[in-house]
This record gives C-alpha cells, sequence and structure tokens, in this order.
C-alpha cells in the first residue's frame, strides 16, 4: 500500500492584496480537511479550549454550513441565534461596518465563538460573484484580531469558496487525518490547494502538520496508515507526534456542549489533546524565534 505524491499544481485564479489586513495580530490557525469525519471539529473545539487554559484569549470562528463547532459548543439551534458568520461575512460584502464583539459568544470554559448555520451556504455562493471573494472572512477577522492571541476556524467538509477564505486568512493549518486509507490518499488534493493558496493569495501560510486523528492502537491498518503518513509526507510537512485515539467518550461531546477536558478530564483522549496543545504552542515558540533572529 503507497501513497503517490504529486508536485504542486500551477495557475489559480486567487489573487489580493490588502496592508491594512496583514497587521492582525491574533494567531490564525485553521482546521481544514475536505475529507468529512476526520475530526476537525473536535480537534477544534478540544484544541482552543485548551489554549484557553493555557492562559490564552481564544475565538472558534465555525466556517461551516453545518455549524458543528457552534452546536459543540452548546448552541443546538444554530438556525435561532440572531447573527452569525454569515451576516458578518455580507457587512463586509456590502461595505458595512462591523460592531465591535458582534455576533461573538462565550462558552463557560473560556472560549468565545464566531458561530453559523446553514445560512453560510447560501453565502458561499454569493462570493462566487463577488469582489475580493476570497478575502471576505480575512476583512471580518479583521476586526476581532487585536483581541485574541489565537482564532480557530472550523472548516467544512470541501475544497469551496469558504475554505479557500479560511486559507486566505490563516497564518497555519493542521489538517486532522483519519487513520484509514481513503482519508490518508486525499491529503495530497489539499495540499496542491494549500499551495496554489500561497502562491497566489496567502505567502504567510504555513502548515503546522498533519494530524492523525481516531486512532485505534488495537488495529494493524490503524498502525500500517500512520506509518504510512510519516513516511510519505514526514520529510515534507510535520506529521505531529501526538495522535487522538479513537473513544466512544470523545463522541459524546458534541451533544453535552463541552469539551473532553470537562467530559473525561483524566481519559486518553483529554491527555492527547493536551499533549498537541503543547506541541502547537511548541511550533509558534520556534517559529517567533526563527522570525526574532531573522531580525537581529
Amino acid at each position: 500500500m503507497r501513497l503517490r505524491t504529486s508536485s504542486e499544481q500551477s495557475g489559480g485564479v486567487f489573487s489580493y492584496s490588502n496592508d491594512r489586513m496583514d497587521k492582525m495580530n491574533a494567531s490564525i490557525i485553521g482546521l481544514v480537511n475536505q475529507k468529512g469525519g476526520t475530526g476537525k471539529t473536535t480537534t477544534c473545539v478540544n484544541l482552543g479550549i485548551d489554549l484557553a487554559r493555557e492562559g490564552k484569549k481564544v475565538l472558534i470562528a465555525d466556517c461551516d454550513p453545518q455549524g458543528s463547532a457552534t452546536i459543540s459548543l452548546g448552541h443546538s439551534q444554530p438556525d435561532a441565534l440572531p447573527v452569525t458568520l454569515s451576516d458578518l461575512m455580507g457587512k463586509v460584502l456590502n461595505d458595512e461596518p462591523i460592531s465591535p464583539g458582534e455576533g461573538i459568544l462565550h462558552h463557560e470554559e473560556g472560549v468565545d465563538i464566531l458561530p453559523a448555520n446553514i445560512t453560510l451556504a447560501g453565502m458561499e455562493v454569493s462570493l462566487v460573484n463577488a469582489m475580493s471573494r476570497e478575502t471576505t472572512l480575512k476583512q471580518v477577522l479583521a476586526n476581532f484580531s487585536k483581541g485574541y492571541d489565537h482564532i480557530l476556524l472550523d472548516c467544512g467538509p470541501s475544497l469551496g469558496m469558504l475554505t479557500i477564505n479560511a486559507l486566505s486568512a490563516a497564518d497555519r493549518i493542521i489538517i486532522p487525518v483519519q487513520a484509514q486509507y481513503l482519508s490518508a490518499k486525499g491529503v495530497e488534493q489539499l495540499l496542491a490547494t494549500v499551495a496554489r493558496v500561497k502562491r497566489n493569495i496567502n505567502h504567510k501560510l504555513h502548515i503546522d502538520g498533519v494530524l492523525l486523528t481516531m486512532v485505534d492502537s488495537r488495529t494493524n491498518n490503524s498502525r500500517e496508515i500512520a506509518s504510512l503518513l510519516r513516511s510519505t509526507y514526514g520529510s515534507r510537512i510535520k506529521v505531529f507526534d501526538t495522535e487522538i485515539p479513537r473513544s466512544v467518550r470523545a463522541a459524546e461531546i458534541s451533544a453535552e456542549g463541552k469539551s473532553i477536558f470537562a467530559h473525561d478530564p483524566a481519559g486518553k483522549v483529554a491527555q492527547a489533546y493536551h499533549a498537541l496543545t503543547k506541541e502547537v504552542l511548541q511550533l509558534e515558540r520556534q517559529r517567533q524565534k526563527h522570525q526574532s533572529d531573522l531580525i537581529r
């Protein structure tokens, strides 16, 4: 069993530049994979809450019309929310101002959320013919960035215009990949899209790494896929040392509107997500040190 890699694809219609938006302060991390069921939302929510537990001020922006992160953070009826990400993106398209804190909801575990619902699907259609269509989300986030250390983007299972917006806004991305062969095969298509966005829109975009999720260490298949991903991509991009184990308890937390740290703080999934948080912060420190060395 082997994964084939391809060279970066060229071309594309993406282009944009805005000096004001380049001055945003928060570190923006996208959780991206065009395949569903890879643990993007679970990772986004638990990484965000654990960053808050580490003393960081965190905003989770739900960029998925299914509203998965919104539901996971306790808003079981996202369609009833008065203001969502779609409304704010609409304001940007209409050149209307966004009020401070508009649409932001607070979760009891210390994170804020910019929620989403099904109206975001209609916004994706509207973006197709809009000016600056790839950077509308970035313009929304520019209104909030100075108030946060980290903004996490929970992306939907597609490589459509909303995901392009997320890649355009992000400084870094994490790619959650389920430890299954078909899930791993899809990484190459995502990497090609990331390369196009980096080349044409967002030159600062970095891949923090691939995160293996729902790993069942008892099965040969999971172990083989983990080994395959590390051998195939390890020389090009980081594959996180942390692996998120499969767990029934992790699957229960979305319905409860809380994180794994509140639901099962001593469990193996909570320990794994805390280890991931440590890795993410370590990467951030290394990047900051490298930038400081360059300035000197």
